[in-house]
């Protein structure tokens, strides 16, 4: 029985080296994508303006412009689609399911529920309010369903029963939630425009609110990426290297809910980033996740971002929503996807 060889150090240095230059490659592109942002817009900002702005600002009209609504705009898209790409890398490593997206734990619908309540129970009409009810649903409806996930199961749920009981979390809480928006305009308005996605009408008092979630969930992603790694092996495999999954599994779910819930309830419903990055950095950073996860958040947030200036530079003097944007260009990606004769396997 032969044993198979170790790559020799020349090897191991040339990949690292490729992928520190990847690494380097997305941080310009989001630079790049972070200038335009500033720059694009209702009206159009000269980089040398911006720079001013970021610099020496005077108080002129385009100072005004980038530090009260565009830096806080970019902030907002940054954080969320970092925080997004990362959530969908780990959602398909856990669930090793190339189509799973962060919406699949229930904590799309259980942000959008616990809106809509605060609004028609306690009138709450303010992003301000309404966020951190958007954040505390997101939260226990993803508590729910790793709870339903455990339930008659050993060592923890598995990704079958994580898949089943998102669905059926998310279905129930999708019908409370057409219940409650029929009964009140306020909360059908303020639904409609969540429900669409958008980094727009956010200052830097809610970019503020978020950022310690993402923060975390961040830090725990990262952390508990090498024991993702042993777990890609099959469970067995990651038990008999010392690994305990059911710690690892709950781990993983706690930074996807921090992460898709701190993004989903300031941005509501942004579809595909989750799904599609960790599917176009994936040849990149191969199946390591300890790359994989921040090749993830870079792409994740440059493309957020590239998409915000795209919806503002077609519709001008107006804009598109981003949630729009990424459904035009995120569903023939998603279509390809389906339609390959060989399916990432995870």
């Amino acid at each position: 029985m032969s044993v198979p060889r170790a790559a020799p150090p020349g090897t191991i240095r040339r990949i690292h080296h490729r992928r520190l230059l990847v690494l380097g490659g997305l941080l310009a592109l989001l630079a790049s994508a972070v200038t335009l942002s500033l720059a694009f817009g209702a009206k159009p900002i000269p980089p040398a303006d911006v720079w001013h702005a970021l610099t020496g600002p005077t108080g002129t009209e385009n100072d005004i412009i980038v530090r009260s609504l565009r830096i806080p705009r970019t902030a907002i898209g940054v954080m969320a689609g970092i925080a997004l790409g990362v959530a969908g890398a780990l959602m398909q490593g856990h669930t090793r399911n190339p189509l799973a997206d962060p919406g699949l734990l229930g904590v799309t619908q259980g942000a959008a529920f616990a809106m809509v309540l605060s609004i028609v129970v306690l009138g709450v009409g303010s992003p301000y309010g309404y966020i951190w009810f958007g954040l505390a649903g997101a939260l226990v409806a993803s508590a729910g369903v790793f709870a339903l996930g455990m339930a008659g199961g050993r060592g923890g749920p598995t990704p079958v029963t994580l898949a089943l009981a998102g669905t059926a979390v998310s279905a129930f809480l999708y019908g409370l939630t057409s219940a409650l928006v029929l009964l009140d305009e306020q909360a059908m308005d303020t639904f409609r425009f969540w429900q669409l996605g958008s980094i727009a009408a956010r200052g830097a008092d809610v970019a503020w609110q978020v950022l310690p979630f993402i923060a975390v969930g961040l830090i725990v992603a990262l952390a508990g990426a090498p024991g993702l790694n042993a777990l890609s092996l099959g469970e067995d495999v990651a038990r008999a290297l010392g690994q305990n999954v059911a710690v690892t599994r709950a781990t993983g779910i706690a930074a996807i809910t921090l992460l898709s819930g701190a993004s989903v309830a300031v941005c509501g419903a942004l579809a595909f980033v989750g799904l599609i990055v960790p599917h176009l950095t994936r040849p990149l950073s191969g199946p390591d996740h300890r790359w994989l996860l921040p090749y993830s958040g870079l792409a994740g947030a440059s493309a957020l971002l590239l998409a915000d200036v795209i919806g503002r530079v077609v519709a001008h003097p107006g804009e598109l929503e981003v949630g729009v944007v990424l459904a035009l260009a995120g569903a023939p990606f998603f279509i390809a996807l389906v339609r390959r004769r060989r399916p990432v396997r995870l």
